[in-house]
Order: structure tokens, then sequence, then C-alpha cells
């Protein structure tokens, strides 16, 4: 297996982290999936489908909600899912942590505030709150997935993966535990690893959006942009599709160009 050095590996994981996020900006950005519709209808619709003008009109709604009663545990965590998914992830923390607060014991709650500690940077108390949340009698292969996403992002890849062994498991062929195994490689700059991983992950049942649109970050991370467009252009529309290539290979190119610079300094020393 093809792995970084100490110093390249955190190199990569920003820069494919980086991309990853304006990669999943950009399929929310655009208006042409934007349906007519009351705002309490748009409040309960997939957060993962909303374009940014619901996700704006949803926030509201489901902040005007939270206000009236901050206790309701869906309404909450619901909010704090929008409020993540429109980038203000320090007031979606705030959400979870008053509500963790509430229902210390909810595992469900638990995982989510894990969640958007994780998010927030907090990676350290992030892996408390998702282990506080699992229960060793009757484990949850989602907060064991979640569990390994954290190491991951900690740089412990080893441990991640046997957590997400043992989900698949629990859970065999289950989409999430698999993207998050093609994830793990990818943060690694082991890409083939990530795109066999990434292609169980989109073939099995339960696949969403996201899950191929990681599919086509991993192909358009190895410079097949024509495949990685084909694949996004299925869960976008043909101009977001586009977009997100256009994207990618410049921030390729931007790559290609530091480490062009970088040899010549060598050559110069």
């Amino acid at each position: 297996m093809r792995t970084m050095s100490k110093g390249r590996a955190g190199q990569g994981r920003l820069t494919l982290t980086a991309v990853a996020v304006a990669l999943t900006l950009a399929g929310c950005a655009g208006t042409d999936r934007m349906t007519t519709g009351s705002i309490g209808r748009s409040a309960s619709a997939p957060i993962e489908t909303m374009s940014s003008q619901q996700l704006a009109s949803t926030a509201q709604s489901l902040g005007q909600a939270y206000v009236r009663n901050p206790k309701d545990l869906n309404v909450a965590m619901r909010y704090a899912s929008v409020l993540q998914m429109t980038g203000k992830v320090d007031q979606s923390l705030a959400v979870m942590r008053k509500l963790a607060i509430d229902y210390p014991r909810e595992r469900q709650v638990l995982a989510a505030y894990g969640k958007a500690l994780a998010s927030a940077g907090e990676l350290e108390p992030a892996l408390d709150a998702v282990r506080r949340a699992q229960t060793p009698e009757y484990p949850d292969w989602k907060l064991m997935s979640a569990e390994g996403a954290i190491l991951d992002q900690l740089g412990k890849p080893s441990e991640a993966r046997q957590l997400y062994r043992r989900a698949l498991e629990l859970q065999p062929g289950e989409a999430s535990i698999l993207s998050n195994f093609g994830m793990s490689y990818l943060l690694e700059g082991d890409l083939k690893a990530a795109e066999s991983y990434m292609r169980q992950s989109s073939q099995a049942a339960g696949a969403d959006s996201r899950v191929r649109q990681n599919l086509a970050l991993v192909v358009g991370l190895q410079g097949r942009f024509q495949e990685a467009e084909e694949i996004a252009s299925r869960e976008l529309s043909p101009q977001q599709a586009e977009a997100n290539v256009a994207y990618l290979r410049s921030m390729l190119a931007q790559q290609n160009s530091w480490s062009q610079l970088k040899n010549e300094d060598r050559k110069t020393n």
C-alpha cells in the first residue's frame, strides 16, 4: 500500500479535505434542484438534497421552532444538521452542546454531539462523546463508524479500519461504512484502495448522493476528469458537475505547481 510520510500526509490530508468540502458545497449551491412548497415541507425534506436557498429557509424555520422549545430533541438535532450544512459549525455545536446537557444518556444525541465536535475540529472531545454513547453489550455500528471517522482525522487509520471491519460485521455491505473505509484510504493518499471501497459503497443498497460524489472525487483526483464528471452528473446538474470538475482541475494544477516550485528550489540549493 502506498503511504505518505508524516509531513506529506498532513499536507495531503489538508488538500484532499479542502477539495471534498468544496465539492460538497458546490453540489448544493445550485438552484435547479429548488422545488416549490411551504417552509414546513422543506423543513422535513432530506437535508442533503436541499439547495442553498432551501437550506437557508429551513434554517430560519427550524430556528424559530428551536427558540420556542429548545428541548425538542428532533427539532434541535435537525436544526444543528442544517446549521452545519450552511457552514455555521460553531452555532451547530452550541445547539448540540445544550442538547447533550438536556439528554446526557440519549445515544443519538451523544453521537450527533460527537460529530458536531469533530466538525468543529475538537477531535478528542468528539471521540469521548461517541465512545460514551456506545454500549458494549449492545454495540451500535453507526457509532463504530463515527468513531472510526474521528480516529482517521486523528491520524490513526489502523484503529479506524478495525472499527470499520467490526461495523461491517454488524451491518454487512452498509454503504456509509464502506464510504468511510474509502475516505480512510483517501486521507492516507492511497487513491486506488479508496476508489475500490467507494465503488463498493456506491453500488450498495442505501447509497446516497454524497457517497457517489465521493466516488467522483476519488476518480477525479486520479486525473480521470471525464469519468468523474459523468459520475457527478448523475447526482448534480451538468453545470454543477462541470463546475466541480473544473475546481478539482484547478486544485490539482495548483498542487502540481507547488511541487514543481519545490523541485526547482531543491535544484538551486
